[in-house]
C-alpha cells in the first residue's frame, strides 16, 4: 500500500499561482505514473494532469493546459503541480494520484492509489 502525502493548498486571488506537492511514503516516485485530479462542490471528479510512462511523458486536462505544470523531483521524490493564473472556477479539493501503469490516464478507475486531497480556493 502507498501513502500519498500531499501538501500545498490554500486561499489565493484570482491571477495567483499555488505548488502542490506529493510524495508515496517509503516508495520510489519512480516506480509510478502520478497526477491530480480535483473535485468542485457538486460537481464530478475530474482529470487535471499526469505523469505517464513513468515520467516519460505527460498529459493535460484542456482546462489546465498553458496554466498548470506537472513535475517531478527524483531527489527529493516528489511530484509538483504548479497552477498559475488561477480563476475562481479551479477552486476544488485537489486528489494526487499515483499507479504502476497507466493506460487512459483521465478516468478515476484507472489509478490505484489516492491522496487524501487538498483545497485550492480562488478568490475572485
Amino acid at each position: 500500500q502507498v501513502q500519498l502525502v500531499e501538501s500545498g493548498g490554500g486561499l489565493v486571488q484570482a491571477g495567483g499561482s499555488l505548488r502542490l506537492s506529493c510524495a508515496p511514503s517509503g516508495r520510489p516516485i519512480t516506480l509510478y505514473d502520478m497526477g491530480w485530479f480535483r473535485q468542485a462542490p457538486g460537481k464530478e471528479r475530474e482529470f487535471v494532469s499526469a505523469f505517464i510512462r513513468r515520467g516519460v511523458g505527460t498529459r493535460y486536462a484542456d482546462s489546465a493546459k498553458g496554466r498548470f505544470t506537472i513535475s517531478r523531483d527524483v531527489a527529493k521524490n516528489t511530484a509538483f503541480l504548479q497552477m498559475s493564473s488561477l480563476t475562481p472556477e479551479d477552486t476544488a479539493v485537489y486528489y494526487c494520484v499515483a499507479s504502476a501503469t497507466i493506460i487512459n490516464p483521465t478516468i478515476t478507475s484507472a489509478w490505484t492509489f489516492w491522496g487524501q486531497g487538498t483545497q485550492v480556493t480562488v478568490s475572485s
